[in-house]
């Protein structure tokens, strides 16, 4: 019997070519989708997994919403003392560690390169994460000045692995560390939120000698606290008691008459390292991670995808219902059983589930390494062993099977004999059939539009922001980094003037914040009247910031380094006695107009002249008046997903992080002037600039990624459709022969079949608008809102997304309609 099913299903596949292909790659698209997006999700949820003991260690992290604003900062950052603090309180942590990754200077043979991902870290880091080890154990740290690094970073700096016992050079703040190599790390998997090349131990006291107010400010955020707790011990007892832990160790400060503590708008988190990739931290990662809703609409799409495949089968099937209703009707007549016709058509559609996925998986085996490059992930396509996919294969299949024909199969086998078997009744429309299927295209098109509407509008918003106007002029800029070297320290004023004097070059500016830095620095502002502090940025920067990055004042001036109080200068390590100095006489400061309002002043020019107390030396030496001598256009520096910043700007000629350069000309020949003059300056500080159309470039790169990611699943629904749909019109033109031939000899044209056939396939495709129309506007509204700036939502990105969908529908049915419309009546109206 099965033998037999299985010869029926072969054949009735190969006599109706069209309806197989269509079938068969409409599910191997849908398939391969479902199956992608498995490996991704697979991935994504697999991050950290590989670590022994995950269950037992956790990343400690702070959370930032400021009680002024109610702004929100997910950091995986945290105060040094927070460990510390840990171990003492709460029994349950067995070890902890801190790891700060303030990236040194490479030395060997007298050349000096560039690290990426050297941790400098307590002794205990490999046992409270023990990552694998290729060469020495886990102890490999535990003697001062030792340091283990990975394969392919050994391969990379010495050109071997066997690197054991030999002495790596490291230059930070100004000082050069010789670190014996004790271990060589395996390299680290990409599903891991770690990023490391080497770690070097460090004593973090000596380390922090010149600034060791660092190691007990609650509020700095410059490194990483990992915890490891007892076997057994249960995080979520920790995190309730960190509002009593705040209270016990973060102690008030005062600077002058003003009181605070860190702890109000800060609180502290513990999460498992398996959880942090798809955390709601994100801020101050090692590696951008990612978010569990991206993942689930990933997934969610794919499934529907592969629903629409589906779809199709079931609208082919119900189409073809009058071709084998003789056959069902024979069957009857001969004894089957309804049982026995469920079975076989559901046993069809299993059998073209099984071809289909044999396809999927060749395009699968094709798509998987660009897919992976892609995303920049380790995706994997393994049938047997760790991570098969076999069973999930074998599942689909049934699932897609079984859904794809048991309708069909219920709907062909309740057929009757008698009334089937009667003249021509084999050709009739089956009642209820044509209601469902278009009720089934109106769903596929509606995903369809929905997926073109959603790239349309990511790719817009990613276009808005690259170009909205962020208060400064962004284009010709070259940004120099490590201004802020130790070896630069004194430096920083003549390699301005020096760059200055390159050819092409038009202004030169030095900063602590520039085009999408990292750098956060804010500082409490004590507003006459209030007894609360205003928390506002404040950022050094020379008097050829202005002119370089192109700000536009909005009253006032700028700084003049002829005027004393303009400079606020102070020596590094900073002097207690300057210090005093500074508090005792004040200085002149510029803000941006959110600063102003922030301040208590909505029009900047009443702003001028007001002096203010901030918190920017030691606290014990009290608040620096500072008076308000200019009020800059709001300036948006960091990306338009971030909150604009409130921002002080003080005159200072040291310390600054970053050189902008302002150029006209050969950006190539720029770049390598400032680099020749850099290198003649500071040979032992690497060369790193970036120009500014490269860094917003990088700064959207997710929403890049995103916006193609949809758009692949876009065209994928779109093609799934558009197979559905020409089988339909196939079917639908070859069932109403008849009708068109009646109609042209009754006197209709070939355009005028061309309109009625036109006109059939474009109702289900405009009520797919409809539906899709508001369920878009209401994903992409709650997605733009994710963004301090986006773009108008107009009705642009909906409207030509029916279009192009209208368009689509007709150019698919099209080359149906002009062959049935012109083919002559005569052979459609023959005796049969």
């Amino acid at each position: 019997m099965w033998r037999n099913y299985l010869t029926v299903g072969i054949r009735a596949l190969a006599k109706n070519k069209t309806y197989a292909f269509i079938n068969i790659f409409g599910l191997a698209v849908g398939m391969a989708a479902c199956l992608m997006i498995l490996l991704f999700v697979r991935y994504e949820m697999s991050y950290d997994r590989w670590i022994p003991e995950g269950e037992r260690i956790y990343q400690i992290q702070s959370w930032y919403k400021t009680s002024e604003t109610a702004q929100e900062a997910q950091l995986h950052m945290t105060p040094y003392p927070t460990g510390k603090a840990m171990v003492k309180d709460f029994p349950q942590v067995e070890k902890e560690v801190y790891v700060n990754n303030n990236e040194p200077v490479f030395m060997k043979d007298g050349e000096a390169t560039s690290t990426e991902n050297y941790l400098w870290v307590d002794s205990n880091f490999l046992e409270v994460v023990p990552l694998p080890m290729a060469q020495g154990d886990l102890s490999a740290l535990s003697q001062p000045n030792t340091a283990v690094i990975t394969r392919s970073e050994a391969r990379k700096r010495y050109g071997t692995e066997s690197v054991l016992g030999r002495t790596m050079t490291l230059i930070t703040r100004g000082k050069s560390r010789d670190f014996r190599i004790t271990g060589v790390l395996e390299d680290l998997p990409k599903n891991s939120h770690l990023e490391i090349d080497a770690l070097a131990r460090i004593d973090f006291v000596a380390y922090n000698a010149d600034t060791p107010q660092v190691l007990e400010c609650w509020g700095c955020q410059n490194g990483y606290v990992y915890v490891k707790l007892r076997p057994g011990a249960d995080p979520s007892t920790i995190q309730a008691g960190f509002p009593a832990w705040e209270k016990r160790n973060i102690p008030d400060q005062s600077a002058g008459d003003a009181r605070f503590n860190a702890g109000d708008d800060q609180d502290w988190h513990i999460v498992n390292v398996r959880d942090v990739h798809l955390g709601k931290a994100q801020s101050g990662a090692m590696r951008v991670g990612n978010d569990r809703g991206t993942i689930i609409t990933f997934a969610i799409i794919a499934l529907l995808i592969l629903g629409m495949a589906v779809v199709n089968f079931t609208n082919l099937a119900t189409a073809r219902a009058s071709q084998r209703a003789r056959e069902v009707a024979l069957r009857k007549v001969l004894g089957a059983t309804r049982k026995q016709l469920i079975f076989q058509f559901v046993g069809e559609s299993i059998l073209i589930a099984a071809v289909a996925m044999l396809v999927a998986l060749a395009l699968v085996e094709l798509l998987v390494p660009p897919f992976s490059a892609f995303l920049d992930a380790d995706l994997e396509l393994n049938y047997f062993g760790t991570d098969a996919i076999v069973l999930p294969v074998l599942a689909l299949v049934l699932v897609v099977g079984v859904l794809g024909g048991l309708y069909p199969a219920f709907f062909l086998s309740r057929f009757q004999p008698a009334s089937v078997l009667k003249a021509n009744k084999s050709s009739a429309e089956t009642p209820g059939s044509g209601r469902l299927r278009s009720v089934l295209v109106v769903g596929q098109f509606a995903v369809s539009i929905g997926l073109i509407i959603c790239t349309a509008v990511i790719y817009g918003q990613t276009v808005y922001a690259r170009t909205v106007d962020p208060g400064y002029n962004r284009s010709h800029i070259l940004q120099v980094d490590e201004l802020s070297r130790y070896a630069l320290i004194g430096k920083g004023e003549m390699i301005a003037e020096r760059a200055g004097r390159i050819p092409g070059v038009k202004a030169v500016g030095r900063t602590t914040i520039g085009v999408a830095t990292d750098n956060n620095s804010n500082t409490g502002v004590m507003v006459p009247g209030r007894t609360d502090p205003v928390g506002i940025g404040n950022y050094q920067v020379d008097e050829g910031f202005f002119d370089t990055m192109g700000l536009r004042l909005s009253a006032g001036r700028w700084f003049d380094e002829k005027r004393p109080l303009d400079d606020m200068t102070l020596p590094y390590p900073p002097e207690p006695n300057a210090q005093r100095a500074l508090a005792q006489r004040g200085g002149n400061v510029v803000v941006n107009e959110l600063a102003a309002k922030r301040l208590g002043f909505n029009d900047p020019a009443r702003i001028l002249g007001k002096t203010f107390r901030a918190a920017i030396v030691d606290n014990e030496i009290g608040l620096v008046p500072v008076t308000v001598i200019g009020v800059v256009k709001d300036t948006r520096f960091r990306s338009v997903k971030l909150p604009l910043d409130a921002i002080m700007f003080s005159n200072v000629n040291s310390g600054h992080t970053h050189m902008v350069i302002r150029f006209d000309g050969d950006p190539a020949g720029v770049r390598a002037g400032v680099e020749r003059m850099w290198k003649g300056f500071a040979p032992d500080v690497p060369f790193n600039a970036k120009f500014s159309d490269d860094i917003m470039v990088e700064l959207y790169e997710a929403e890049d990624a995103r916006a193609k990611t949809f758009a692949g699943f876009a065209i994928l629904a779109v093609i799934v459709a558009c197979l559905g749909l020409f089988g339909l019109a196939a079917f639908t033109a070859e069932r109403r022969t008849k009708e068109i031939g009646i109609r042209k000899v009754l006197g209709a044209r070939s355009r005028d079949i061309v309109r009625l056939l036109a006109w059939q396939f474009s109702k289900p495709v405009i009520v797919a608008n409809l539906i899709a129309w508001p369920v878009a506007w209401w994903v992409m509204r709650d997605w733009l809102n994710g963004f301090d700036v986006q773009m108008a939502l107009g009705p642009t990105p909906f409207v030509l997304a029916g279009a192009l969908a209208l368009a689509i529908a007709l150019g698919t049915i099209s080359g149906h309609a002009f062959r049935v419309a012109r083919s002559n009546p005569i052979h459609a109206l023959r005796y049969e």
